[in-house]
């Protein structure tokens, strides 16, 4: 079980919106590879729209701060 107290940061974020962007931008590459741009501008939207995404659901998140030895329902 994880720590309840731990935020997870910026960097995972980047991590996994930088990741997702290598993987689609790779793909297209690799489909056309006399048009690297293309792959670029892929992997550029790709970035954006997965950093947008995580960031959203992070922010839907709220924090419990419950007491693990108390019952939730009296």
């Amino acid at each position: 079980m994880t720590n309840p107290n731990s935020k997870i940061g910026v960097r995972v974020y980047l991590t996994l919106s930088f990741i997702s962007a290598i993987v689609v931008g790779g793909v297209v590459w690799a489909n056309k590879p006399n048009q690297l741009a293309s792959g670029l501008i892929w992997g550029g939207i790709t970035f954006i729209v997965v950093l947008v995404g995580i960031a959203t659901l992070a922010l839907t998140v709220k924090d419990d701060n419950h007491n693990p030895n108390e019952p939730r329902l009296k």
